[in-house]
């Protein structure tokens, strides 16, 4: 399966497992960095696809990537959106991140958090945009923590 047929395929695969909720909705797709971008759009199943901590959505994402993954398809990396809700937590972290590296600017010590890869990611990148902080991320699975210092890289 190449790459056109991975998107067509995860955006039919994704609406199927949609209509089990009984949400029919028609998702979009597109594909950057050789990833699959899904976003499905707003509804009244909202809570119950995004669930408790974006388990539900997680849950979906790993089944879609999953599925490719066996189907020997030539993108398997997902990325589902319901309702921005990505995009607007990836604002709300990055507005946290700014406030945390001005405590450090301030302060002058270490600021450590215990957060999930895509929320450190976010991190990263809003330090990135600082020359005089640096951030890394240490530890093991749920337990990896990020620290934003002073300094350069």
């Amino acid at each position: 399966m190449d790459q056109e047929e991975s998107i067509r395929f995860a955006k039919k695969y994704l609406e199927d497992l949609l209509s089990f909720f009984s949400a029919n909705l028609t998702v979009s797709s597109s594909c950057d960095d050789d990833v699959i971008e899904l976003s499905v759009p707003s509804s009244e199943f909202n809570s119950i696809l995004i669930g408790r901590n974006a388990e539900t959505l997680r849950s979906l994402q790993y089944i879609v990537s999953t599925v490719l993954r066996n189907k020997d398809a030539a993108l398997t990396r997902v990325n589902i959106d319901i309702a921005d809700y990505k995009k607007q937590r990836a604002d709300r972290v990055a507005v946290q991140a700014r406030e945390w590296i001005e405590q450090v600017r301030k302060t002058g010590d270490s600021f450590v958090a215990t957060l999930n890869a895509a929320d450190r990611r976010i991190v990263h990148h809003v330090a990135s945009e600082y020359s005089d902080i640096r951030t890394f991320s240490d530890g093991e699975g749920r337990e990896r923590k990020i620290t934003i210092a002073q300094g350069s890289s």
